[in-house]
């Protein structure tokens, strides 16, 4: 049923997808300066959606609000999440910016179909009812899919596409099937309903119920890259664009994370015996095949691709934990590992330049002596990613850690710390070529003054956050 208060609600989507219209049409009828009219374009409209989001929520006291008919639910994970994305994607835009440039890739196709997928990602994070998490699932996808493919003349790029394409429609149909298996099981597709319902039903009864957790679970860790649905990310982060590999490894992420929380938490939580076992192997796999293989990687795509899938790891461990602290800590580390892989990222976009991508490690040897500045904020950027103090990463890992010991699962906390030990090796192997190898290319770095505050203000923000973990804490902790 549409109110006036669900209208006031979804006011930051109904702007974001007017504003993706305009943009297109903008790209379409004008002649002279498109692209970079649509790059302040988009730019803008991140600003003011994020802007309406934290207002509309001040304006109605923080309170949880249900609309349209208890499918769409505006509370504070909803509202953090969104800003979150929504920051996330303005960085990503903003160091995407020069590269699509220097690669012909078509501006306003780009920023028009990531505002769709972020539009996507806020009805992900906004959805307790299966069909309209689904809707936003796709929503976030099929743009996604396009992006992979927009640098036509590649053809790693168009293949890329299409395995992302394909094994994304498997995934989507596993997810799909176990949405219909809940629906048989419990005559519902709201969250609530199908917790209540299930609350009712005597242990074991429904062995369906099982079975779809099985294939919801399967779509969730698909959506994340965590193993053993893990195939997809090392092709398509090095096949796709380096822009696009930098969207993809960010800001979908943390729409992932708020549809397990959606899932685990509102609908299933009378099944946490069962999943906590499912989420264990899948995080005990990650952290094996993540870890193990980024190790001989020299492709450094390739590599931050299997250390994404290890990260991933670890958030499944924070998951499984089934408590508020568990849950927490996985968003904790969900936020900085978003943060980290947007500076990681967004360093090869900018390394990269016409004919030339900075995809092989190689290429960043003697950067500490080409570009001091830019070779250490990548040297913060690995060391968090590898849990060193004092930066963000080693807090991230702390927490998870914490809860596995709250939650009487030492033996999962020291699995995770030698695999920690194994990943570190790769991490430092970047740092070492960049400072104590011999420069491959000596041409001089040119870069913008906007990436270099941009890529400074990425990598200081994961120092001051591990200097100064206890803010980003207490929002991960009020949320639950």
């Amino acid at each position: 049923m549409f109110t006036l208060i669900s209208l006031i609600i979804t006011t930051p989507e109904i702007f974001l997808l007017l504003m993706s219209c305009l943009i297109l049409l903008n790209g379409v009828f004008s002649k002279d300066g498109a692209p970079r009219k649509s790059f302040y374009y988009a730019q803008i409209t991140l600003l003011i959606t994020a802007f309406l989001t934290w207002h509309i929520f001040s304006l109605l006291d923080g309170q949880t609000i249900y609309v349209f008919s208890n499918m769409v639910i505006f509370d504070k994970l909803a509202v953090v999440l969104d800003i979150l994305m929504l920051i996330a994607m303005f960085f990503t835009f903003w160091y995407s910016h020069l590269y699509n440039q220097n690669n012909f890739i078509p501006a306003n196709e780009f920023y028009v179909l990531g505002l769709l997928a972020t539009l996507g990602m806020m009805i992900i994070v906004s959805s307790v009812n299966f069909i309209t998490l689904f809707l936003g699932l796709e929503l976030m996808a099929l743009p996604i899919y396009a992006m992979v493919a927009l640098m036509r003349g590649q053809s790693r790029c168009i293949e890329a596409a299409m395995k992302y394409f394909i094994i994304g429609a498997v995934a989507s149909g596993m997810f799909l099937y176990g949405i219909s298996l809940f629906f048989g099981a419990t005559h519902s597709l709201n969250l609530s309903t199908i917790a209540a319902a299930i609350a009712k039903m005597p242990a074991n009864q429904d062995l369906i119920l099982y079975v779809g957790l099985i294939f919801v679970i399967a779509g969730i860790a698909f959506k994340l890259g965590a193993a053993p649905f893990h195939s997809w990310v090392p092709d398509v982060y090095d096949g796709a664009p380096n822009s696009v590999t930098l969207l993809i490894s960010a800001a979908p992420k943390l729409a992932a994370f708020g549809l397990a929380i959606r899932f685990l938490v509102y609908a299933v939580p009378g099944l946490h015996v069962q999943w906590d076992h499912v989420l264990i192997v899948i995080a005990l796999l990650s952290l094996c095949i993540g870890n193990m293989v980024a190790v001989i990687q020299t492709n450094i795509k390739r590599l931050l691709a299997y250390s994404s899938i290890a990260q991933m790891g670890f958030v499944f461990l924070g998951l499984a934990c089934g408590t508020e602290r568990g849950d927490a800590a996985a968003f904790f580390y969900i936020i900085t590992y978003a943060l980290t892989s947007l500076g990681v990222f967004g360093m090869i976009a900018l390394l990269s330049k016409t004919g030339f991508e900075a995809n092989e490690l190689s290429d960043f040897s003697g950067l500490g002596q080409r570009q001091p500045w830019l070779a250490f904020m990548m040297l913060l950027m690995m060391f968090s990613l590898a849990g060193i103090p004092p930066l963000v990463g080693f807090i991230a890992k702390l927490g998870i850690l914490e809860a596995l010991i709250k939650n009487h699962s030492i033996w999962l906390a020291v699995v995770a710390i030698l695999f920690s030990i194994i990943g570190a090796y790769y991490y430092i192997r970047v740092v070492k070529v960049m400072y104590f190898e011999d420069i491959k290319n000596p041409e001089k770095i040119v870069c913008s003054n906007n990436l270099i505050i941009a890529m400074s203000i990425n990598g200081l923000a994961i120092l001051f956050l591990g200097i100064f973990p206890s803010g980003l804490f207490v929002l991960c902790h009020s949320v639950f």
